[in-house]
């Protein structure tokens, strides 16, 4: 089961946080179709959230047809994102892995790491295009 977790500093809105976290778990592989999400109830037990905000992002991954609430029994994935498995993806990772212990070693932020990947990726993209 997905264990959500919250970045106060992000200036990303806590529902949003879970939403993008529920995509990332799809996209990765993580969840998949059937997986049941924590209840309301649970999350809010486990990161001291309120229970609107956990609600609100439900909702929206309703409406991005991700999930499906079932009255009384609880809300589940209806498709998948991802492609390939974890194990698939753990070349990639381990590469990646080594690139982040590089910037950190050279004194790279997390800010600027973000930056960085985000300007490349775009770039990246522009060019496929």
């Amino acid at each position: 089961m997905i264990e959500f977790h919250l970045e106060a500093r992000s200036g990303v809105a806590p529902y949003l946080q879970i939403v993008q976290q529920v995509r990332q778990a799809l996209l990765l592989g993580l969840l998949s179709e059937g997986d049941k999400l924590p209840t309301v109830k649970e999350v809010v037990g486990r990161i001291a959230i309120n229970p609107n905000t956990v609600s609100k992002a439900y909702r929206e991954l309703e409406h991005l047809g991700l999930v499906a609430a079932k009255p009384g029994v609880g809300t589940f994935i209806t498709r998948s994102l991802g492609q390939a498995s974890l194990a698939e993806h753990a070349p990639l990772q381990q590469e990646l892995r080594a690139w982040l212990a590089r910037a950190r070693a050279a004194g790279v932020t997390d800010a600027g790491i973000e930056a960085l990947f985000r300007s490349t990726f775009r770039e990246i993209s522009e060019e496929e295009k």
